[in-house]
């Protein structure tokens, strides 16, 4: 093979490396040419300390990677599926061949979180186990819910009579705590109370709570047997949908919770719940119908009781979603 050929293969391979570095996270890489390679080559050709998150050079459509925020992190599911339609350049002789496909593999979420607003620590995955390593040459990054000290009364009690946003000025009556069984194997969230749960300070007590309770009773199970929460804790004025502002003031004690209870299926109920969870900004029409996963935990978005009271012909997708939340719970 003439050298030239060669040394244009051994680029191209390299760029493809740095990509799938970029979807694990990497953020910057330091690439020396070996001495090895003509002085006239090397100069064309040496590009020094590429910056993953600012390299100016044109990515292939296929390998798209979102912009990086300093403040959040970027979520899998919103990532474009690598080289649809197309081959993979991991095909048999590819020097890449080696190298796990990230496409083949269940993505992580991981939350975002305002520890200013929150008053306390963000929750972090624990450190890999050592014989996870050994899945793949780079290990296997899923992360898993942490440990916690934290109780659900130590949440609640963290939580006080809070007046982190604009919600406790705006008519709320009271804050709505999750309740239900604080070991759960199910858990669902939904995004804000209604009146009648700012009356009576339990969430999912009106109309769409009663029609959850028969989803839940649907699946064999009773609603004291499931832990049931929302994004907020205080209702919107008219029930409209919490300000992001307001969803970032009080989602991290509903991620707190989580790794208290830590289910094995969180089903998220609506948009605004799946959005918030997940990170991510796909319609709620899409996201349903398949498991995601938030530190290791099965979640399933799927439309919110009240939706269904407006639209009861949604009524035979919710229940495809709540099989398959009930066949996975069966299989554990």
């Amino acid at each position: 093979m003439p050298q030239d050929q060669e040394i244009a293969e051994l680029i191209a391979d390299a760029r493809e490396q740095v990509l799938y570095l970029q979807e694990l996270g990497v953020e910057a890489l330091s690439v020396e040419l070996p001495a090895a390679v003509p002085k006239a080559k090397r100069d064309r050709l040496s590009r020094p300390a590429m910056d993953t998150a600012n390299d100016s050079y044109e990515m292939p459509e296929h390998h798209s990677v979102a912009p990086r925020e300093s403040s959040t992190l970027p979520n899998a599911h919103s990532r474009p599926p690598t080289n649809p339609g197309g081959t993979d350049r991991r095909a048999a002789g590819s020097r890449l061949a080696v190298l796990p496909s990230l496409t083949k593999r269940t993505p992580a979420t991981l939350p975002v979180e305002n520890a200013a607003i929150a008053q306390g620590p963000p929750l972090k995955p624990p450190l890999e186990p050592p014989a996870a390593a050994e899945a793949s040459m780079f290990g296997d990054i899923s992360p898993t819910l942490s440990e916690t000290s934290e109780t659900i009364e130590s949440i609640r009690a963290e939580i006080g009579d809070c007046t982190r946003c604009s919600l406790h000025k705006l008519g709320r009556k009271q804050i709505v705590h999750s309740t239900g069984n604080f070991n759960a194997d199910l858990m669902f969230v939904g995004e804000a109370p209604g009146g009648d749960e700012d009356e009576q300070g339990f969430p999912f007590v009106g109309r769409a709570g009663q029609l959850l309770t028969k989803i839940i009773e649907g699946i064999g199970l009773k609603r004291e047997e499931v832990f049931i929460g929302n994004i907020n804790r205080c209702r919107p004025p008219g029930n409209r949908a919490p300000e992001p502002d307001e969803t970032a003031a009080c989602r991290p004690f509903i991620l707190k919770e989580i790794a208290v209870v830590k289910p094995k299926v969180i089903v998220v109920l609506g948009a605004t719940a799946a959005h918030n969870l997940l990170q991510v900004k796909t319609p709620i029409s899409k996201l349903r119908g398949s498991f995601h996963d938030y530190f290791g935990v099965k979640v399933m978005p799927t439309f919110h009781p009240a939706y269904l009271l407006r639209d009861p012909n949604k009524k035979r997708e919710v229940w495809e979603d709540m099989k398959k939340v009930r066949d996975f719970l069966n299989s554990k």
